[in-house]
This record gives C-alpha cells, structure tokens and sequence, in this order.
C-alpha cells in the first residue's frame, strides 16, 4: 500500500492514506516502542547464505546461523532491548554495490532501528542517510544509529561534527563507546546496543538517563565537552562516578528521539489501520469520513492513556476538499515530555 507525505499541487497516484505532518512549535510529536533492528553482518560462519535476510529472536539462532565469534552486533542489540535482530549477510570484502543492493533487500522488510554491524564508514554512513530520507517521503519510517571508530571518538569534536553532516530527525549518532570487563568498544561498536535501546524502550518513556551496559567510557567528556555535544546533536555516553548512561536522548538534528518515534508511530499505525479496515472498503460520504476519524481518533487515545499525548484533536481538513475518492485529515496534540530538569530552589 502507499503512503507517505504529500503535496497539495501534486496529489498522490497510488490509493492510500497520505499522511502530512505539520510541525508547531508548541505541538511536537513524540514517540512509540518499537522492537526490530536491521544489521548487515559482516562476517558468518554458520549455516547461514550471504545475500539473505534472517530474523533473530534468540541468541541460540544466531550461533547456529552466524558462528558465535560472529555475532557481537547481533547480541548487543538484544542486550539493549530489541524482541528481534533482522539480519542481512553481507558477501565477503563487500562493495558499495553490495551494500546498495543490501538497503535494496531491506526496503521490503519491517524494522525500526538500522545500524551497522560495528563498522565505520563515512560513505556508508551518508548513503543510509539518504536511504532513510528517500524512505520517509515513501511513507516507511525507521531511525539508524551511526558511531565512529577510536580515532575518532578520541575527539569529541570530530563526532560533533558528524553529528552536523548528518543532521537528521532519524538518524542518531553516537561519539563515545565503553569499556567491558574484557574489551574497550568504539561508538560504532557500541551502536548496536544503542539501537537495540532505543528499539525496546516502551512508548512513554525517554532513554534519556538510561543505565547502559558498561564499567566506564572508552572517552570521558568534561562537562563542557558535554554541553557542546548536545548542542551539535550527539549522543553521549557519560560514567558518572557509578554506572555508564545516556546523558541526553537526541537525534543529529536535536530534536528527542522519543518525539521523533511517536511521528513515526503515528505515521505508521494509523496508515496501517486505514488500510486494514478503511481503504477501498469504505464509501466517501460523511459517515465513511466520520467512521475513519473515530478510528484515528481512538488510536490516538490509546496513546494519550498510556501518557505519550494530550490535546487529542482529528477533523476534516477545512483547506481541503475531502470528494471522490480523496479524504483530507487534520490531526494534531500535544506531546507529552520527560522530566529531565529538576531545578531546585532551597530557601533556608
């Protein structure tokens, strides 16, 4: 089915649900639990065949397919919370072709985090960029989650400046990793794990804060160090004294990630219902239009119990006319946000 944004001077061709997200200042969305990450494996030992797509739900799987020394990326994402790994084997000494075919393969499948099997390359890297851009005007919403390699995040200025070339309200960037007991993991590295968070990490809640597998950080940022990460969009991993979190849970271009999953969300689960139950099944009178918005509406509902959104309103669009087989929604709310400023005044 189609979907995705459109145009007002250039109605869209294929039937569906066209969904145009009108951004207010006041009136941000915000974001929704998701639970599949998409990794292209590098490296395979198992049974498994290059060029195929796989999905992982237990670890055990993942030996057997891949080969235990294989599949790091694969365990971290579960480690942080992902219910599946999509995996695609890539061919031996892949090329930019195989990688392009790769993003190919993976537009036919579901996922919602896409991030790379620990490598870093900055011309993969803008490739998926503009992968996940082409793919959100088609109407299929997914985050990815870059990082860099140890030169890198030596540097936190390198990563922020990542995080400027590849400003995006999906995309995630990552400018510090961890050290384990037995190893130290770049960002890249890391940044499955930070996928498989940001997958699992339910409908009202932030990752902002978030405890994260780690004794320490692979680069430990100065406070002003970290200021200016969040500042350029960068995600931060900071040890504070106890335990490795996330300092703030921001995309590239700054803006929440839980925000930018619940556009996602929305965009996603109300084409989904207008297809199952509303397109090319419902006429295009005032009851067919009533009952399509009293389905949206109690979506939308859902989400305002379970605390994601408030100020809940859907009608038609009164800049367009809803005739033939066209309908114009207006929807908007209020997201609803995390606290994560606590400012105290003690009087004494």
């Amino acid at each position: 089915m189609a979907g995705g944004t459109w145009d007002p001077t250039a109605i869209p061709v294929r039937p569906g649900l066209y969904v145009n997200f009108v951004e207010a200042a006041a009136a941000q969305i915000q974001g929704g639990a998701r639970g599949t990450v998409a990794i292209p494996l590098l490296t395979y030992s198992g049974t498994a065949q290059e060029k195929q797509v796989y999905t992982i739900e237990k670890e055990q799987q993942a030996v057997e397919l891949f080969g235990a020394e294989h599949i790091r990326s694969i365990k971290l994402a579960m480690q942080g919370g992902a219910k599946e790994v999509l995996v695609y084997t890539m061919p031996a000494a892949p090329l930019a072709a195989d990688y392009t075919e790769m993003r190919g393969t993976l537009d036919t499948h579901l996922f919602n985090v896409f991030v790379f099997d620990g490598e870093f390359q900055a011309t993969e890297q803008t490739a998926v960029q503009s992968w996940v851009a082409q793919n959100r005007t088609e109407g299929k919403h997914f985050m990815v989650v870059f990082g860099g390699d140890a030169a890198a995040d030596s540097d936190p200025t390198v990563g922020n400046s990542r995080s400027t070339s590849l400003n995006d309200d999906y995309v995630v960037n990552l400018i510090n990793g961890v050290k384990l007991d037995d190893e130290v993991l770049t960002s890249a590295e890391f940044a499955p794990y930070m996928a498989g968070l940001i997958a699992g990490t339910a409908i009202n809640r932030s990752i902002t804060y978030t405890k994260v597998n780690g004794l320490d950080v692979n680069k430990r940022l100065t406070n002003a160090e970290v200021k200016t990460a969040i500042q350029a969009g960068s995600l931060v991993l900071v040890f504070d004294g106890e335990k490795v979190r996330v300092e703030q849970g921001i995309a590239s271009s700054k803006k929440k990630i839980r925000a930018v999953r619940a556009r996602q969300a929305v965009a996603t689960d109300v084409t989904k219902t207008a297809s199952d139950a509303y397109i090319g099944k419902i006429d295009n009178h005032a009851d067919g239009q009533a009952a399509l918005m009293a389905a949206i509406k109690a979506y939308l509902e859902r989400l305002e119990a379970s605390n994601v959104l408030q100020d809940i309103d859907v009608q038609l669009d009164p800049n367009q006319s809803s005739t033939g087989d066209q309908v114009f929604l207006a929807i908007s709310y209020q997201e609803i946000d995390t606290m994560e400023r606590i400012l105290l005044t003690v009087n004494v």
